[in-house]
């Protein structure tokens, strides 16, 4: 355990003020959104500049002890998340927060770790920009969290995951040197891209403290419709209509199921379902185009009519305004906290080939009712980029710690299947301390002794969020 004259060793690092030990003020830090990980920390460290974040990570680095870096703590596989009794530090970026500088010439904006998603997207909007990231969590994440974790969103199918939407980093090693890697180019083909090593880590090679994230010019048009549609493969046949007639301009397709649409209906305020009867499966589509508002009118009519006289479209509407195009988002965005006041919920992040959505949603579906009959199952998600949120509600009147109890035994069946198809267990929400096993076992030897030859190499005290993505070797 660290010692008392440790303790205040770092405390003076970052004020008094900053430096919190009292339970009721840390307790926001400890727990992660969905209650399955709570942590312990003899201190969290909130530093306002990078020479704080340097101090920190230096003295660490001297003294072995580990450190847990969090932005919003808005994390679903426990990444942020202090382990329990072990005595690590958590390194709050909350207070290093500033937009640096917006560069609507160079499309780029230069933001630190600790700023919210949305001040970002806002940020941008300010000089007629978009920045394209769209998150559930947009008002509390962070854009160290959304790059230490290589977010995703609904925007992927267009813009890509942060890896795409971002040119140049600043980070603090685990020794507290500093890399200045705040580059604003395109083309640079000098040496290893040591950006890509440090998106994505879950901050166990380092501490983003800044970064430069590519902006774009606001669509002219932006129409969103939401159709009725029988099945997950008509679904998939009408992806593959839009993809063809939009191409890059098709910047969203979600689809949904009915179970969904009813739970947010129930427990979500001001949701309804803006069709006249229900459906199986609902398709929620995107188009922004940047020369006209016409162009995005067509494109979606026609999406529809060749969707309707295919027989994959039973119904559909098109949002008239502004305020009915955020209204179908919100649908559709509400679909995971519906879920939570009808009990315990065992969530997947997988993804699959995109053709092979239809094959695995039927697999999955058939052998989660065979495990446990009753269960209520809400898949839904990023059709066109192939990740589905897998998610598995208790049975009506089932025990929700029972339910929950068996979330290992759910995740090894429905992750056989993702991986039968060559998918992935985990699309966007990262490794951390939930997956940190089954990575260990699905993946090849070779792989996970090459991460654990990079760690080594950028983190040879082990200070750096241990026993996340890696098992910390004792």
């Amino acid at each position: 355990m660290i010692s008392p004259a440790l303790l205040d060793r770092f405390a003076a690092l970052v004020g008094d003020a900053n430096a919190i030990t009292d339970p009721q003020d840390q307790a926001r830090y400890l727990i992660e959104s969905r209650g399955l990980y709570r942590g312990t920390s003899p201190m969290v460290l909130r530093p306002g500049s990078v020479a704080e974040v340097s101090a920190i990570l230096r003295l660490a680095s001297e003294t072995g002890t580990a450190i847990v870096p969090q932005g919003g703590n808005t994390g679903h596989v426990a990444g942020q998340i202090p382990r329990e009794g072990m005595g690590d530090l958590v390194l709050s970026l909350e207070r290093l927060n500033r937009i640096r500088e917006v560069d609507p010439v160079g499309n780029v904006l230069v933001a630190e770790a600790g700023a919210v998603l949305a001040e970002v997207q806002k940020a941008a909007e300010d000089v007629d920009r978009l920045f394209p990231l769209s998150l559930g969590s947009e008002g509390s994440c962070r854009i160290g969290g959304n790059l230490s974790t290589n977010a995703g969103g609904t925007a992927v199918l267009a813009y890509g995951n942060m890896r795409n939407l971002c040119l140049g980093l600043e980070v603090v090693l685990p020794t507290g040197e500093v890399w200045n890697g705040l580059r604003r180019l395109k083309k640079d083909n000098t040496g290893y891209d040591l950006r890509d090593l440090f998106i994505g880590a879950e901050g166990t090679l380092g501490v983003i403290t800044a970064a430069v994230l590519k902006l774009f010019p606001r669509p002219l048009g932006h129409e969103v419709a939401f159709a009725g549609v029988p099945s997950v493969a008509a679904a998939l046949d009408l992806y593959a209509i839009a993809a063809g007639l939009c191409g890059p301009a098709l910047t969203g397709f979600e689809i949904m199921p009915r179970l969904g649409v009813e739970f947010t209906q129930k427990h979500i305020a001001g949701v309804r379902d803006p069709l006249s009867s229900p459906h199986a499966w609902y398709a929620l589509i995107d188009v922004s185009t940047s020369d006209a508002a016409e162009t995005a009118g067509r494109m979606m009519e026609r999406i529809l009519e060749q969707g309707i006289a295919g027989g994959l479209v039973e119904d559909a509407v098109l949002a008239a305004s502004e305020a009915q195009r955020k209204a179908l988002w919100h649908m559709r965005e509400s679909m995971s906290p519906a879920q939570k006041p009808e009990g315990g919920s065992i969530k997947h992040d997988v993804s699959v080939p995109v053709a092979s959505i239809p094959a695995f949603m039927a697999e999955a579906d058939a052998a989660v009712a065979a495990a446990m009959p009753g269960a209520r199952i809400c898949a839904f998600g990023h059709l066109g980029d192939g990740n589905i949120h897998y998610n598995i509600s208790q049975p009506v009147g089932a025990e929700k710690e029972a339910f929950l109890d068996r979330w290992r035994e759910m995740n090894a069946i429905v992750h056989g299947i993702v991986i039968a198809h060559n998918g992935s267990i985990s699309a966007e929400h990262g490794i951390g301390q939930l997956k940190r096993d089954e990575l260990a076992e699905i993946r090849e030897p070779i792989e996970i002794d090459l991460m654990r030859r990079i760690k080594a190499a950028f983190d040879p005290a082990g200070i750096m969020n241990p026993d996340k993505v890696l098992s910390a070797r004792r």
